[in-house]
């Protein structure tokens, strides 16, 4: 193994940890001219080098090339087995990591039958709608709940597009469109 600084022993390994091998941000102890010497030294032994910054992403910009187009640092493998780590375990973690952040993304409602939810959907189903009053006598909800359901739920989690017209001797009568 390679004898390091304690400072390139710090980027390196933190460099292993974050997704993509991304070297920045650097130490807060590293800063202007010894930021820029540090980081020289492990480009020239190879265990970092420069590519091109993903701005969509938000890669940390090391240095602007214009155009709004900058570089970032990455870890490269000479790196990892510098500091005694094996690159293909690096590189499995991080992929495990990924695939666990995107399986954690928001799921689709589903809807159950037999709920009293599914119910109300059916009644805002008929060609008559539904009102709040028809609504809490069919649940038992009370009258703010049942507002609180149609925006909350059947709009916003479900996505469902509901109308709501006013009609002579009903009130407000909801439908879904």
């Amino acid at each position: 193994m390679t004898k390091l600084s304690e400072t390139q022993t710090a980027v390196l390994t933190a460099s292993a940890q974050r997704p993509g091998g991304i070297a920045l941000p650097l130490p807060n102890r590293l800063a202007g001219a010894a930021a820029k010497m540090a980081v020289s030294r492990m480009i020239e032994r190879g265990w970092l080098q420069e590519v091109e910054a993903n701005v969509r992403q938000a890669d940390p910009l090391w240095r602007e090339t214009g155009d709004g187009h900058g570089t970032t640092l990455v870890v490269t493998d000479e790196g990892l087995l510098a500091i005694g780590f094996d690159p293909v375990v690096v590189k499995t973690v991080v992929a495990i990591r990924q695939h666990a952040a995107e399986a954690a993304g928001p799921k689709t409602p589903i809807q159950r039958a037999g709920t009293k939810q599914a119910h109300i959907i059916a009644l805002m189903q008929r060609p008559e709608g539904v009102t709040i009053a028809e609504i809490v006598v069919a649940t038992g909800w009370q009258a703010h709940s049942t507002r609180g359901m149609i925006s909350g739920t059947l709009k916003k989690k479900l996505g469902l597009s509901i109308s709501m017209t006013k009609e002579h001797g009903r009130g407000s009568v909801y439908r879904i469109v």
